[in-house]
C-alpha cells in the first residue's frame, strides 16, 4: 500500500491506475494463489529451481505479477530467498520493467522467428548485475509455429545463468514439445470474497468508504479476475462522492438489481407476462442494457438451479446470498425441469442476442415463451405416478402413455385425486339412461392417485363389462364414494375402454361401414401399416381378419406385434362397440415375371460361310496370303 507515492512520482507525476498501483510486490501479497507462491517459495529453499516455467489460467488472476515476484527472488542481491526484499534497487527496477536482466517479451507482438533468432543470440551473454537472465514471455501462445520450433533447443537446454517464464491464457495453443519442457502451474480464479477483502483495502487506502454489497457486486462482476475488479473499482469510484453505494455501482455498468431480476422471476413463475414486459421496460428505462439484463437472467437462473437441487448460499456466484431463501421458495413452485428449461432457453437468447441488433425484442420474446411454458416438473412427476402405478400390471407402458396424454391438464401435481371424465364418444346412447353403480378406476385414474395409495389392475379395467348386477369398485377409497350421474359414468366408462357384451357379434356389413372411421382414429403409424391389408373381413362372429398380399409380410408382422395389435383391437372395440379379435391371412401371390430371353436366330453354317466368304477384309486375306477358312466360331457377347 506504501507504493502508491513513489509509484505516481515514478510516472513523473502522472496518474498511475489502480491496477498497476496496488499490484502484488511479494509473494504474501499474492491473492488467490497460495498453492502456486507455496510451490515456488518451496522450489527456491530447496534448491529445486527449473529452467523454464508455464503459468496459465484466465485474465488478471496474477501471471505476470507472479513471474516478477519470481524474478525478483531469484535475482536478490543476497541470494535467491523466498521472502525478496521489495526496497532493492533490484526489485524496484523488476517492477518498473526497467531491469536490464528481467527481460520482458510481449508473445502477440513478437511473435516471428527473427524475433526468437534474436532471443537465442542473447542468451549466451551473462547477466550484467544478477544472478540470471529471466525471459518473461507473456501470451506465449502467439508465437508461430516456426518460432517455437526455434525456441527448442535453447529451451531444454539454455545456459546456466538463463531461466524462461511463459505466461498464457491459452496453454491448449502450445506445442506439446515445449509443454513437456516447461513445469506447468495453472492459476484458478480468485474467489470473490478474497477479491471484496483486497477491494475493501484499496478503498481505504484511496481514503474512501464502500458499501459491503457494492463490493459483492463489483468481485462478482469481476468473475475471478482480479485486475477486473481493481479496474471496476476505479472507474465507481471515480463516479461516487467519496462512499460507493450498491446503487452507483448497478448505475455506472449498467446492470440489474438483485430485486429487480427477483421481481422479473416472480413474474414469470405468476405467467404475468404483461408484468414481466413491463419489468424490462423498467429496467431498460434506468439505464439497464438488455443484453446486459439477459446474462444477468443467466447467472440469476443458474443460482436458481443450484438452490432447487439443495446447494446452500455459498455455492451461490451471482445472486447475494442473502436471497437463498426466497430462491428456494421460488425454485420450489416453478420445479427444476422447468428451472432447467430456463436456462436453456436463456442461453439460446444470449447466443442470438450476440448477433442481433434487436436485443430487446429478443429478450421480451423469451419471457413470453418462459411465460407460457407447461408445468414440465408436473409432467414428470405425473410420469413416474404412473409407472409405479402400472408396475404391477400388464399394461404398464399403455398406462404411461395414457397418463401423460390425458390428465396432465387436468390438475397440478399435488391437488386431490378428482373423477377422470371424457366427452360422450358415439355409443354413449346406447348407455343405460338409469343411474349407474360406481365404476372402477379407470387406469387414468390409478395413475392420478398412485399417491394415496389406489392401485387398479389395467387388464381387469380395460376388459371387464359393467354391469348393474356385477359392477363394484375395484378398490375402495377412504371416503364414502358418490355416484355420478350416468353420463358422467358413461364417460368415465369410456376412457377404460370397457365393451358391453350384450349385443351380437359384428358382421361383416357394418365392419365395412365403420372401417374408414377406425382407420382415422387409430394411431398414424399403425394405420398405416394396417392400410397395407389388401381386405378387410368377418369370417366368424367378434374376428376381424386383415388379408394381406405376400408382398406385404413386412406390415403384416409389424401388425401382429403386441403393441400394434393391441392398438387395433383397442379402436375397433371402440368404434363398434363390440368386443372384436385379430386374425391375419395371406392373400394374393405375387406374381412371377417370367424372364423370358429371346434367342437370337441362329444361321446355320453354310449361310455363315458365305457371309464370311463374302466380307471384303476375308478376302483380302485369302487372296495376298494364300488363306483357307478352316473354322467358323460363334462370337461371344
Amino acid at each position: 500500500m506504501g507504493n502508491s507515492a513513489r509509484e505516481q512520482d515514478s510516472e513523473n507525476g502522472s496518474y498511475v491506475v489502480v491496477a498497476r498501483r496496488y499490484r502484488p510486490r511479494d509473494f504474501d501479497q499474492l491473492v488467490g494463489q497460495d498453492h502456486v507462491a507455496k510451490a515456488l517459495q518451496g522450489a527456491i529453499e530447496t534448491s529445486r529451481v527449473g529452467h523454464a516455467y508455464l503459468f496459465t489460467g484466465a485474465r488478471g488472476v496474477g501471471k505476470t505479477s507472479t513471474a516478477r515476484i519470481f524474478a525478483k527472488a531469484l535475482n536478490h542481491p543476497g541470494g535467491p530467498t523466498a521472502h525478496p526484499d521489495s526496497e532493492s534497487d533490484i526489485a524496484q527496477a523488476i517492477d518498473s520493467g526497467e531491469d536490464v536482466d528481467v527481460i520482458e517479451i510481449d508473445g502477440a507482438s513478437n511473435r516471428g522467428i527473427d524475433e526468437i533468432r534474436s532471443l537465442r543470440a542473447n542468451v549466451g551473454v551473462r547477466p550484467s548485475r544478477s544472478r540470471y537472465k529471466i525471459y518473461i514471455i507473456d501470451e506465449v501462445h502467439m508465437l508461430t509455429g516456426a518460432a517455437f520450433n526455434a525456441l527448442l533447443k535453447t529451451l531444454e537446454e539454455p545456459p546456466e545463468h538463463v531461466k524462461f517464464i511463459f505466461c498464457t491464457t491459452d496453454p491448449e495453443k502450445i506445442p506439446i514439445t515445449v509443454l513437456s519442457r516447461c513445469q506447468r502451474f495453472d492459476f484458478a480464479p480468485v474467489e470473490s470474497s478474497k477479491i471484496v477483502g483486497r477491494l475493501r483495502e484499496i478503498v481505504e487506502a484511496e481514503s474512501n468508504t464502500a458499501d459491503e454489497e457494492a463490493l459483492e457486486l463489483l468481485a462478482r462482476r469481476a468473475a475471478g479476475s482480479m485486475r477486473d475488479s481493481q479496474s471496476l473499482l476505479e472507474q465507481v469510484l471515480s463516479f461516487s462522492d467519496g462512499h460507493l453505494t450498491a446503487d452507483q455501482v448497478h448505475a455506472m455498468l449498467g446492470t440489474a438489481d438483485d430485486q429487480r431480476l427477483h421481481r422479473l422471476a416472480q413474474a414469470m413463475q405468476a405467467r404475468d407476462a404483461a408484468a414481466a414486459i413491463a419489468q424490462v421496460d423498467e429496467a431498460v428505462a434506468a439505464g439497464v442494457d438488455a443484453g446486459r439484463l439477459t446474462e444477468q437472467m443467466l447467472g440469476y437462473f443458474r443460482d436458481l438451479m443450484a438452490v432447487s437441487v439443495g446447494c446452500d448460499a455459498s455455492m451461490m456466484r451471482y445472486a447475494a446470498g442473502s436471497m437463498h431463501e426466497s430462491l428456494v421458495e421460488l425454485g420450489r413452485s416453478w420445479g427444476l425441469q422447468t428451472v432447467l428449461a430456463i436456462v436453456g432457453l436463456v442461453d439460446e437468447t444470449l447466443v442470438r442476442i450476440r448477433h442481433s441488433v434487436h436485443a430487446r425484442v429478443l429478450l421480451e420474446s423469451t419471457l413470453i415463451q418462459i411465460c407460457h411454458l407447461p408445468d414440465l416438473q408436473a409432467i414428470v412427476d405425473l410420469t413416474s405416478a404412473a409407472k409405479e402405478a402400472g408396475a404391477g400390471s400388464g399394461e404398464k407402458k399403455n398406462i404411461v402413455s395414457r397418463a401423460v396424454a390425458r390428465p396432465v391438464a387436468a390438475a397440478p401435481v399435488g391437488s386431490a385425486p378428482a373423477t377422470v371424465t371424457a366427452a360422450p364418444s358415439a355409443n354413449a346412447a346406447d348407455a343405460p339412461a338409469s343411474p349407474a353403480p360406481p365404476v372402477s378406476p379407470t387406469p387414468v385414474a390409478s395413475a392420478v392417485d398412485a399417491s394415496a395409495g389406489h392401485e387398479v389392475n389395467g387388464n381387469a379395467a380395460s376388459h371387464a363389462t359393467p354391469s348393474p348386477a356385477s359392477a363394484s369398485p375395484a378398490v375402495t377409497p377412504p371416503a364414502a364414494p358418490v355416484a355420478a350421474p350416468a353420463a358422467q359414468q358413461t364417460a368415465s366408462t369410456a376412457v377404460a375402454e370397457p365393451v358391453a357384451g350384450s349385443k351380437p357379434p359384428i358382421t361383416d356389413a357394418e365392419l365395412q361401414s365403420v372401417w374408414p372411421q377406425i382407420l382415422d382414429e387409430m394411431d398414424p403409424i399403425t394405420a398405416t401399416l394396417v392400410k397395407a391389408a389388401e381386405r378387410v373381413a368377418v369370417p366368424s362372429p367378434g374376428v376381424v381378419e386383415l388379408t394381406f398380399p405376400e408382398t406385404s409380410g413386412l406390415a403384416m408382422s409389424r401388425c401382429g406385434s403386441p403393441t400394434n395389435k393391441d392398438e387395433i383391437v383397442r379402436t375397433a372395440t371402440r368404434v363398434t362397440g363390440r368386443q372384436v379379435s385379430l386374425a391375419f391371412a395371406t392373400g394374393t401371390k405375387a406374381p412371377v415375371v417370367a424372364q423370358a430371353v429371346a434367342k437370337p436366330k441362329t444361321k446355320n453354317r453354310m449361310q455363315r460361310m458365305r457371309e464370311i466368304e463374302s466380307n471384303p477384309m476375308v478376302r483380302a486375306c485369302v487372296e495376298l496370303l494364300g488363306a483357307e477358312i478352316v473354322r467358323i466360331d460363334t462370337p461371344r457377347n
